[in-house]
């Protein structure tokens, strides 16, 4: 009988993987991505002398991100030059369009320290955020704090401007003339939508406090002749109705009682033939494939508790619990997809 060889390589790599983590994070954080961008292409020297790097540490740093495949070096040594790759020339530029640092930078602030404290999360079910250190709740901080806020909604869009693009492209809202988007922030799917849709009008909702920031990036987008900003709150107040209700990692937020609440609150607000889509890293049915969706729903224990993400056939037993007639899932880009429901 052949023995197959057992490696302990998978498991060190996923041991060591906080080392290729924080490398990157702390990139994003000093701007040296986008330092790059606006460069071309550095020596180590160079770079070590724009972002306040000890000559220790710089060759380590710089050849770290080029065996990870996050940066290029043409040459070796002193005299080499350092540049982005094509991914982190587009995504990892702070003055580029397309942008996603905001979640990396909000990753490395909060929840780096954060998940430090898993096991006592696993241990007690109870959040290892903000609320364990000064008694507040996540989203009382953030909302209590108006540039904080927005930066948290612009961490929001990086991530989630491709599976709103993917949604705008792949679903057919030809049949619909409105839509809202409940929890909208700063009115990113309403303008992409809106953008690839010119016969929807489009109106974001959200809390007062986020009304300006949406107001503001719509207008930036030219779309405020068919994209409105609406203020509520979620659960104290009936949605605004529309032919179609979309919730952008909205329902991951919250327990399964307010779950419920959300799901039952957009199937009154739509009418017979109306649609409505979460986008959510959801879970595959089987539990057994999507990593990072898994790993969100842990991360929804530490910042929440009782927060959870979902399967797919979770999100349509809860919607046909309420009465919606049918339900799809759409892959979007990369972990996410949408979960549609008819009514």
């Amino acid at each position: 009988m052949t023995q197959v060889a057992v490696d302990p390589s998978h498991i060190m790599q996923i041991g060591a993987g906080f080392w290729a983590s924080k490398t990157l994070l702390s990139g994003v954080e000093l701007g040296l991505f986008t330092q790059l961008g606006d460069a071309g292409a550095m020596t180590g020297e160079e770079i070590g002398e724009r972002l306040g790097l000890h000559p220790r540490a710089i060759y380590d740093f710089l050849d770290a991100l080029v065996a990870l495949g996050l940066l290029e070096r043409e040459g070796d040594g002193p005299s080499g030059s350092y540049r982005n790759t094509a991914e982190t020339a587009l995504f990892l530029n702070k003055n580029g369009p397309a942008y996603i640092g905001g979640i990396l930078e909000m990753f490395n602030a909060r929840l780096y320290r954060f998940w430090g404290d898993l096991t006592p999360a696993l241990r007690t079910g109870a959040p290892q955020n903000e609320i364990k250190h000064s008694g507040k709740a996540m989203f009382g901080e953030l909302y209590a704090d108006p540039v904080r806020l927005e930066q948290f909604m612009n961490a929001m869009s990086g991530i989630s401007q491709g599976n709103f693009r993917a949604l705008a492209e792949k679903f057919d809202f030809s049949r619909y003339g409105t839509l809202c988007d409940v929890g909208g922030a700063t009115g990113q799917l309403s303008t992409i939508i809106a953008e690839r849709h010119p016969h929807l009008r489009c109106m974001s909702f959200d809390l007062p406090v986020v009304a300006p920031i949406a107001a503001k990036a719509i207008a930036s987008a030219g779309l405020s002749d068919r994209v409105s900003v609406a203020s509520g709150d979620f659960f104290a107040d009936p949605l605004p109705h529309a032919d179609v209700i979309t919730m952008g990692l909205i329902l991951h937020d919250w327990n399964l009682d307010r779950k419920l609440h959300l799901i039952k609150s957009a199937y009154d607000a739509l009418p017979d033939g109306g649609a409505f889509i979460v986008i959510e890293n959801l879970i595959d049915d089987a539990r057994r494939e999507n990593a990072f969706g898994l790993m969100m729903s842990l991360n929804m224990l530490i910042e929440f508790g009782d927060a959870f993400d979902y399967t797919g056939s979770d999100f349509a037993g809860w919607c046909r619990d309420v009465g919606f007639r049918q339900v799809e899932i759409l892959p979007l880009a990369g972990p996410a997809s949408a979960g549609i429901a008819y009514k």
